[in-house]
């Protein structure tokens, strides 16, 4: 990746919405692979779960390469291999990668593009950080529910179960008990169903 012509200050923004967007890509990649793999195990739940994530983060990784060209640079993912599981292994695989953005990643992405003043690096940085975080609480619950259930797929695991998700943030959630998206206020009616 070339920095020519690219402003001081705003090099380091486009290094970190790079390894942002790869990021992205690689646990888009991910979960579309943990969802089959929830799905063959006849955890339909959980697969819907996985593919709703799966959907967020290629929204994010969208969001993210389109900053990337407006800074000059080019955005191409580098898929790195994909370890599938058990789908209680892919869970606490998924929850430890979010906690990572939530705790490490985006803080950091953050900090630095309010130092450079980069108000479009902060927004596509601060949606993408507070949708990891649902998704963070909704593999928990579903790592939670999982134990519970003894690893067997239950009846509530085994039914299939609607994930709505922002097109425009990533936003993901359970319920759609709100007006406009919590994130970027997108309309409620707006939000994709998966399942």
């Amino acid at each position: 990746m070339s920095t020519v012509g690219v402003k001081q200050g705003e090099e380091i923004t486009l290094k970190n919405l790079l390894t942002a967007f790869n990021g992205e890509s690689n646990a888009h990649a991910k979960y579309t692979a943990f969802a089959k793999k929830a799905e063959e195990e006849g955890f339909l739940q959980i697969a819907g779960l996985f593919r709703a994530a799966a959907r967020a983060e290629q929204i994010h990784a969208g969001n993210h390469a389109k900053l990337i060209q407006q800074l000059g640079g080019t955005a191409v993912p580098q898929i790195e291999k994909i370890e599938v599981g058990t789908t209680a292994e892919n869970l606490k695989v998924a929850l430890a990668g979010e906690e990572y953005e939530i705790e490490v990643m985006y803080p950091d992405f953050i900090k630095q593009a309010e130092g450079a003043k980069n108000a479009a690096a902060l927004r596509t940085f601060h949606g993408a950080l507070a949708a990891e975080k649902e998704h963070a609480r909704l593999y928990r619950a579903a790592i939670e529910r999982l134990n519970q259930s003894a690893g067997r797929a239950t009846a509530e695991l085994a039914a299939k179960a609607n994930y709505y998700v922002c097109p425009v943030c990533g936003y993901t959630t359970e319920k759609l008990d709100f007006d406009r998206c919590p994130v970027c206020k997108v309309p409620q009616e707006k939000f994709e169903v998966i399942n």
